[in-house]
């Protein structure tokens, strides 16, 4: 199999269909893609900003479910709820600060 960049496209086909099928507040594009300094070994990484009163491993598998048979082959996935992302902020994490202030928001109810 011939590994290729993904497209805006690409992205936002998994954009609008996480978007209808999880209805989350936020979704957040970073990474290399984000960065725009995708290689053709990048994958796409999204943050997801849900409520939710699932585990996050549990969340993170709702959206591979809902992706699973999308031609789309490298996705990272975090997704966190709305007091989990305010935490981690309040606690300075670098990364999701990274996320947060770096990334480009590409869903927003």
């Amino acid at each position: 199999m011939m590994v290729r960049k993904h497209t805006n496209k690409d992205i936002q086909k998994i954009v609008d269909k996480i978007a209808r099928e999880l209805k989350p507040e936020k979704i957040i594009l970073f990474g290399s893609y984000a960065w725009g300094k995708p290689t053709k070994d990048s994958d796409i990484d999204l943050f997801i900003i849900k409520k939710s009163n699932k585990r996050k491993i549990d969340r993170a598998r709702d959206v591979q479910r809902i992706l699973f048979n999308e031609d789309i082959p490298a996705v990272d996935i975090l997704v966190y709820t709305p007091l989990e992302t305010k935490k981690r902020l309040a606690l300075e994490d670098f990364f999701i600060e990274d996320i947060i202030h770096k990334g480009n928001i590409i869903y927003e109810r």
